[in-house]
């Protein structure tokens, strides 16, 4: 995905969700072991896909990643900000942390300019603030037209957030949905479609995760690599696993 400033990047992550989920928990310290247990959702079980009912389109969104110190320092300073965000047409959606490192946080942010908030991602008083929050290096910022979004309850929070980059979009689609089965069967289930609101090359998707080993198997599958290649998929392609822990 391109990017905005020092900023722009892509997710995870879909995330790429994107994060375009439904489901409903708060926020938790990362320092406690209260804190590893509600972060790290159990995937080792299959469960069904539900039936399917995505709405039409989600619109822009704005998807943050970067690491933090500590969490609840990070989420104070987060919710502090509330005002300057809606100030700039940024409404709070998801916040996301990493199954490997719950300090990696993934933050998504419904746009209803997307210059405004380009403009107010690389504002030096956004920076002061990240600064303040704790925020560890260089965040990554993507700005995603969400075309498909499955707002279908459902259990798990644990989602997969994965970035490819295609030569078409709409060869590339019309190769992805052919495979939805095979990513059941590898524990994933759709969950948002997106693409860069620069270019729409650029991809971005999110999964719930109802089984992280079949699912990570499957992300280095000869079988997903050959129908990355049957879609145009000039990649390579990322994969960021998280857990929901606020949906606003």
């Amino acid at each position: 995905m391109k990017q905005s400033g020092f900023l722009k990047t892509l997710l995870y992550g879909f995330s790429l969700l994107f994060v375009f989920t439904s489901c409903n928990s708060g926020s938790n310290s990362s320092q406690s072991a209260a804190d590893k247990d509600s972060t790290m959702a159990d995937t080792s079980t299959t469960m069904a896909a539900p039936t399917s009912t995505p709405s039409a389109a989600l619109g822009n969104v704005l998807v943050i990643k970067h690491k933090v110190a500590n969490y609840d320092k990070w989420k104070v300073a987060y919710d502090s900000d509330d005002s300057d965000r809606m100030a700039n047409g940024l409404h709070n959606f998801v916040i996301g942390r990493g199954m490997d490192d719950p300090n990696m946080i993934l933050v998504v942010l419904k746009m209803d300019d997307v210059n405004k908030a380009k403009a107010f991602s690389t504002s030096q008083e956004l920076m002061n603030k990240m600064k303040k929050g704790g925020v560890m290096g260089k965040p990554e910022i993507s700005f995603i037209n969400v075309v498909m979004n499955d707002t279908t309850k459902i259990d798990t929070k644990a989602r997969l957030m994965a970035t490819d980059k295609v030569k078409d979009w709409d060869a590339w689609k019309k190769v992805f949905d052919s495979h939805k089965q095979a990513r059941i069967d590898a524990g994933l289930i759709d969950r948002g479609v997106g693409y860069s609101t620069d270019d729409n090359h650029q991809i971005s998707l999110v999964f719930a995760v109802t089984d992280k080993k079949k699912a990570d198997d499957f992300s280095k599958s000869k079988d997903l690599k050959d129908k990355r290649e049957e879609g145009g998929a000039i990649g390579p392609a990322t994969f960021f696993y998280y857990n929901i822990v606020q949906m606003y």
